[in-house]
C-alpha cells in the first residue's frame, strides 16, 4: 500500500495555549477538523463566558472547529456548567487533580466539594474528561494513573453510572483493562506513548522533548496501547494531547511536560499502524470512534496519506515563540499528501 485515504480526524485532546503561542500552533492541526481544546489557560477557563470567549480567539488564530471544555474547580457552579453545553458553547469538562500536569494548579483537591457539578452533568449529559492520575507524594509517578483509577475513577463511576466519562492520554495495561471493564467509557491515546517509552526518554541521557504527564511507561504498557489502538474497539481513539512550550522551556533544568506533535501526529500514525500491521483500523481510531462517543456524525472529508519519508522542521517559529517537535528518533515513512 503506497497511499492510504481516511475520513478526515479529529483530535479529541489538544492544547493550543493563547496569544503568541495560540498564534504559532493553531494553524499547526490543520490536518484534524474539530478538536477537544485543553481550558488549563492561566488563568483558567472557568465560566461559559470565558469558553465563549477563548473559543474566538482560537478561530481568529487559524483553527476553525473547536470544541471548547471548562476547567472543573471546587468553586465551579453546576448551572453555567449545563447552560454552557445547552448552548453549545462547550462540548465537554475537564477535571484536573489538582497539581497532576501543567497548569494544574487550581483543579480538584477535594472531590467531595465537586459532586453536585457531577450530579448535574450526569443529568443534563454533559460529558466528562478526566486526567487520570492521583497527585499523593508518596505515589510513585509511574504508578500514578492505576493508583487514580482504585481511589479515584472506580468510585466516581460507582457513584455516578450515566456520567459520559472520558479518560484522557491511558499509559497502561492498567487502564486499558479498566476501560474495557466499563463499556461506555472513552480513552484516548497520544502519538507518544505509541511510539515510545521510558527506555526510549531515558537510557543514555534525558530526552526532555519526551517527557510529558503522564509520563512514558515501561514497554510492556506501550505494547498494550498499541494493542488497544489498532484493535478495532470503539472505546479507544486519538487524543495527541499535543501540548507546546517554548523549546528554552523544554530544554532546561526542570524541563516543562509535554510533546508538540499536532504537525506530523497523522503520519507518525500510520507508522505505528504499520508496524503493527493494522493500517485498515486506522481510520476507525484516528475519525470514526471519537465522533461515535461524544455522539458526533464523521466528517464528510478525507485526507490521504502517502508512503515516503515524512520530512518536517526540527521546530517551528513565529509570533517570538520558538516550538521543538516531538522526533521519534527514527524514520518515519508515511506524509500528509492532500484533504479534499
Amino acid at each position: 500500500m503506497d497511499m492510504l485515504t481516511i475520513r478526515r480526524p479529529d483530535d479529541w485532546h489538544l492544547h493550543l495555549r493563547d496569544g503568541d503561542m495560540l498564534r504559532l500552533v493553531a494553524p499547526q492541526s490543520r490536518h484534524f477538523a474539530r478538536a477537544i481544546v485543553m481550558p488549563n489557560l492561566v488563568p483558567p477557563v472557568v465560566t461559559g463566558a470565558q469558553a465563549a470567549a477563548y473559543r474566538d480567539r482560537v478561530v481568529a488564530a487559524g483553527f476553525a472547529r473547536p470544541l471548547m471544555t471548562l476547567y472543573l474547580t471546587e468553586e465551579t457552579d453546576p448551572a453555567d456548567v449545563v447552560a454552557a453545553h445547552r448552548d453549545g458553547i462547550i462540548t465537554a469538562v475537564k477535571l484536573y487533580p489538582a497539581g497532576a500536569t501543567t497548569n494544574s494548579a487550581s483543579g480538584v483537591s477535594d472531590f467531595a466539594r465537586v459532586r453536585p457539578v457531577f450530579d448535574a452533568m450526569e443529568k443534563a449529559g454533559v460529558p466528562l474528561c478526566l486526567h487520570g492520575e492521583v497527585t499523593d507524594p508518596s505515589v510513585d509517578i509511574f504508578d500514578r494513573e492505576a493508583a487514580f483509577l482504585d481511589r479515584v475513577l472506580t468510585p466516581l463511576r460507582d457513584a455516578h453510572p450515566a456520567l459520559k466519562l472520558t479518560l484522557e492520554h491511558v499509559t497502561t495495561s492498567d487502564a486499558v483493562d479498566w476501560v474495557r471493564a466499563h463499556p461506555g467509557t472513552g480513552a484516548t491515546i497520544t502519538v507518544q506513548h505509541l511510539m515510545a517509552n521510558r527506555n526510549d526518554m531515558l537510557v543514555g541521557g534525558m530526552r526532555p522533548h519526551f517527557y510529558c504527564l503522564p509520563i512514558l511507561k515501561r514497554a510492556a504498557h506501550q505494547a498494550a496501547l498499541r494493542q488497544a489502538a489498532t484493535s478495532g474497539e470503539a472505546q479507544f481513539f486519538l487524543g495527541t494531547d499535543s501540548a507546546p512550550h517554548p523549546t528554552h522551556a523544554k530544554e532546561s533544568a526542570c524541563c516543562s511536560a509535554g510533546c508538540f506533535t499536532a504537525p506530523h501526529a497523522l503520519p507518525l500514525l500510520a507508522h505505528v499502524f504499520e508496524e503493527e500491521e493494522a493500517l485498515d483500523r486506522l481510520e476507525g481510531f484516528a475519525s470514526l470512534h471519537g465522533p461515535g462517543h461524544y455522539g458526533l456524525p464523521a466528517n464528510d472529508d478525507t485526507i490521504t496519506l502517502a508512503r515516503g519519508a515524512l520530512e518536517f522542521p526540527p521546530a517551528i517559529e513565529g509570533h517570538g515563540q520558538r516550538v521543538t517537535l516531538f522526533d521519534p528518533g527514527h524514520p518515519v515513512n508515511w506524509h500528509v499528501k492532500d484533504t479534499a
